[in-house]
């Protein structure tokens, strides 16, 4: 209740020198993180490495990495009144993020996702409650004075799940078939996985950058909300696409060496 009570005061403003805040609009949710030494066969009982209550979901974790960067942002989305809804009230402010918009829905539970992390590959398998918390709306957005962002984030990097949906088989492939389906001068980026990611810009020209694998592979888990936090991050610094997407490709590889985020910095 006091993280909850906290947030609602939390004052939307300004930092000091005129900086300019990123707001992220999306999920939050509870990941209930299970790390084995490696993914159990069906039906056998196992002894886990450890088990860990992490604040999750895609807007979330690039809120988390925004601030390691040292970037000012604030989190917009909706969160149930409970212990995991306080859990992750508290988890924002022990980062530094603004919680200001977070919408506090009277009714719903929750989401919740049991992600299992293997030791002996670092591959992450989700499973997500999506339960009947209400989104965000409109009206909740036209709250918002926009004038104290620079960047506002909705989620729209093209993933590489996203693209095998639709049959492309490499980031190039889908950047090419979907630039179509976009207004003129917007920019296209996909990554895809170990593969690196690529781009397109408003000139049409595609740039790549390789991926930077750790030495071990240890835990992927929020790899991909990673590398868009640090391409934003980039970008709204003034970088080229090309310094922005490698520098992102540069993060989301060290996150794939640590368990969980801190350290990537």
């Amino acid at each position: 209740m006091a993280a909850r009570a906290a947030a609602r005061r939390d004052p939307e403003r300004v930092l000091a020198g005129g900086e300019k805040r990123i707001l992220c609009v999306g999920l939050v949710c509870l990941d209930i993180i299970t790390v084995v030494p490696a993914y159990p066969a069906e039906d056998t009982d196992t002894r886990c490495v450890s088990q860990r209550w992490q604040r999750g979901g895609n807007a979330s974790n690039s809120c988390t990495v925004l601030a390691l960067l040292g970037a000012p942002c604030a989190f917009m989305g909706s969160l149930a009144p409970g212990h995991a809804g306080d859990f992750i009230a508290a988890d924002f402010q022990h980062r530094g993020v603004d919680v200001t918009h977070v919408a506090w829905q009277p009714h719903g539970d929750m989401p919740c996702a049991c992600c299992i992390v293997s030791a002996a590959s670092g591959s992450r398998t989700i499973m997500l409650y999506d339960t009947n918390l209400p989104d965000v709306t409109a009206r909740d957005f036209e709250r918002v004075d926009l004038s104290q962002y620079k960047w506002i984030h909705w989620e729209v990097f093209i993933s590489k799940d996203l693209a095998q949906h639709f049959g492309y088989r490499s980031a190039p492939e889908a950047l090419q078939g979907l630039r179509g389906r976009v207004q003129p001068g917007a920019t296209l980026i996909c990554a895809w996985a170990e593969e690196g990611a690529d781009a397109v810009g408003p000139d049409g020209e595609l740039v790549h950058s390789d991926a930077f694998p750790p030495e071990t592979l240890v835990d992927t888990l929020g790899a991909g909300d990673t590398f868009n936090a640090a391409v934003i991050f980039a970008l709204s610094a003034g970088r080229s696409l090309q310094d922005a997407l490698t520098f992102g490709c540069q993060i989301a590889g060290r996150k794939c060496g640590i368990q969980g985020f801190d350290g990537i910095v």
